[in-house]
């Protein structure tokens, strides 16, 4: 079987942390072909790529010596972790090399400074550096274990566009570039330690793959390689039933759907998101979700069969406002529902949930607390002249509240859930105050006061025997 995983950063945060990965990935090569994504090193005291980025960003405000201040740092870093980890040979290999990269940005962070600019695409630099050092460090830590690897930048593999900070993959010569490297080191026993975030344009210059670019990294890679499994190696055990801090009972969740992944993680569970893992889906190949600490749990199943139950697990997410624009003059009016979206858009508000009554007299939504303000400005403004004539009589804000969302795909189809589900609410006594479900069924939403929500998700577990 071919599997390709990922670690994360506090994953290889530290010497003893990457001991254990190594185990992991020996332990793992015995029975299957393994591609090992790599993320940069996030020590409790010094983040890598968060150090690099503010020296970056220094440079650019004319301190040419901040990258310069920190190598010494980010150098003690890593060669500590090698010393621990490393033979004395491997220590010797790998000292000048992290060091030249190193020196590399400082070069580049003194250049910064005399322009007083720093470019998206040298931001890219400094933002993917600690991947590169830390996929050397990890393949020495191997080889000194006995297991043959070789780090990899993932800029030689994944081929991007040239939004610098947030590329996307072009998948077709990344599938070329990427079969011609690694599959040939797979051939001959080799462990490819690939850079996680990093890619390159065509022309050959770095990018980076923006927000949660580690996870989909990986993802790219098991989709081109077309790996039997991606394994996510993260700090739990796997999906769990509820946040476990509200829910001490909370359990690990076997198996989830494509889809049922898709709504935890909309609605705040500690799930990939499907942004990231979507060249997996659209391939139908198996994700799961393990834990680097407790290697020995299976973990969370993620594929196209979403295992047995109704419900899964219950979720929320909180300081969200309810917005509610309403009036007796809404009935008939046509085009106002996208105007109301409109509006909000205009604000860059990110609109959670939508809930309207069939009278159409009323219309609310629920965005972060954050954005409301400018919400309801930018409603203001575009429902100026339907204020005036009193078709539109209000714009109400309820702040703060809560998203609770109950999921499974096993609820479609299946009579009474929802009166299950409301009738625990009333019993406990929580006011429920929009409700908003989708035609998959997948998800029933509810809206409830700040103060009722940690009951809400308690109750609901309960009910559901989660």
């Amino acid at each position: 079987m071919r599997v390709v995983m990922k670690f994360g950063g506090t994953s290889v945060g530290s010497a003893d942390a990457i001991r254990r990965v190594a185990e992991i990935v020996a332990e793992s090569r015995r029975e299957h072909e393994v591609v090992v994504v790599v993320s940069a090193m996030n020590a409790p005291d010094l983040r890598t790529t968060d150090t690099l980025i503010a020296a970056a960003r220094a440079a650019a405000q004319g301190d040419g010596d901040a990258t310069a201040l920190v190598v010494p740092r980010l150098l003690d870093l890593h060669m500590r972790a090698a010393a621990a980890l490393t033979s004395a040979e491997e220590c010797a290999r790998l000292e000048p090399e992290l060091r030249a990269m190193l020196d590399y940005m400082s070069d580049l962070s003194r250049s910064i400074a005399v322009l007083g600019e720093l470019t998206p695409r040298a931001l890219d630099l400094f933002s993917g550096l600690g991947e590169r050092l830390n996929a050397r460090l990890i393949a020495a830590t191997l080889r000194s274990a006995g297991l043959p690897a070789e780090a990899v930048d993932a800029s030689a593999l994944i081929i991007t566009d040239e939004r610098y900070g947030s590329a996307a993959p072009l998948l077709e010569e990344t599938r070329t570039h990427s079969r011609e490297r690694l599959l040939p080191m797979l051939t001959q026993g080799i462990v490819p330690v690939v850079t996680g975030f990093i890619g390159a344009t065509r022309a050959g210059v770095p990018t980076t793959l923006g927000r949660g670019g580690s996870d989909y990294s990986c993802a790219i890679l098991g989709a081109v390689l077309d790996a039997d499994e991606v394994w996510f190696w993260k700090e739990v055990d796997g999906v769990l039933t509820a946040n476990p801090k509200l829910v001490p009972e909370a359990r690990t969740l076997p198996r989830l759907s494509y889809s049922e992944m898709a709504e935890l993680a909309y609605y705040g569970a500690n799930v990939l998101h499907p942004k990231t893992v979507l060249p997996l889906v659209q391939r139908h190949i198996p994700i799961r979700i393990r834990n680097t600490f407790n290697p020995g749990h299976p973990g969370t199943l993620i594929s196209d069969e979403p295992g047995s139950g109704t419900a899964k697990a219950v979720t929320a997410i909180k300081d969200v406002c309810l917005i509610t624009v309403g009036g007796p003059g809404m009935l008939g009016i046509t085009g106002v529902a996208a105007r109301i979206f409109s509006a909000v858009a205009r604000a860059g508000a990110n609109i959670l949930l939508i809930s309207q009554a069939s009278s159409e007299q009323s219309v609310c939504l629920a965005v972060p607390r954050a954005e409301a303000a400018g919400a309801v400005a930018e409603l203001r403004k575009e429902l100026a002249s339907e204020f005036s004539a009193h078709d539109v009589e209000h714009i109400e804000v309820q702040d703060p509240v809560v998203i609770v969302a109950l999921v499974g795909s096993g609820m479609r189809g299946t009579p009474g859930i929802a009166g299950r589900l409301f009738g625990a609410m009333g019993e406990a006594g929580v006011n429920v105050i929009a409700i908003a479900q989708g035609s998959t069924e997948n998800n029933i939403s509810l809206v409830v006061a700040d103060a009722d929500a940690d009951r809400a998700v308690r109750v609901i577990h309960g009910s559901f025997a989660l």
